[in-house]
């Protein structure tokens, strides 16, 4: 697992390396969490905006917006553990987290 952090300190001294690899760990957690909610929260809202101004009844488009919001989470989380670095995964979930929230903020500027 420590095989990603084969850097001449941590052949020196091996708790650099475990303490970069928990980390790591912690990056990935905190991206999978904090930036998986983040991007539910801006897919629930972009998603339902559009759908709503896109001829969808509200409750439709709350209830599809949700769902898809769900999915975002999951999809998250596994993507943030499954890419080679924690900045990977970082900015995967943030970019569409924030192009979902500028979307949102368009909408919303647009139904007002």
């Amino acid at each position: 697992m420590t095989a990603a952090v084969t850097t001449s300190n941590a052949r020196k001294n091996p708790s650099v390396s475990m303490t970069r690899y928990r980390l790591a760990v912690v990056s990935r957690a905190l991206a999978a969490v904090g930036g998986g909610y983040a991007l539910a929260s801006a897919t629930a809202a972009g998603v339902g905006l559009f759908l709503a101004q896109t001829g969808s009844t509200r409750t439709d488009a709350v209830m599809w917006a949700t769902m898809l919001s769900f999915i975002a989470q999951a999809c998250a989380a596994l993507w943030a553990f499954g890419c080679k670095s924690a900045l990977r995964a970082w900015l995967g979930i943030g970019t569409p987290a924030v192009l979902l929230g500028v979307l949102t903020y368009l909408l919303k500027g647009a139904a007002a």
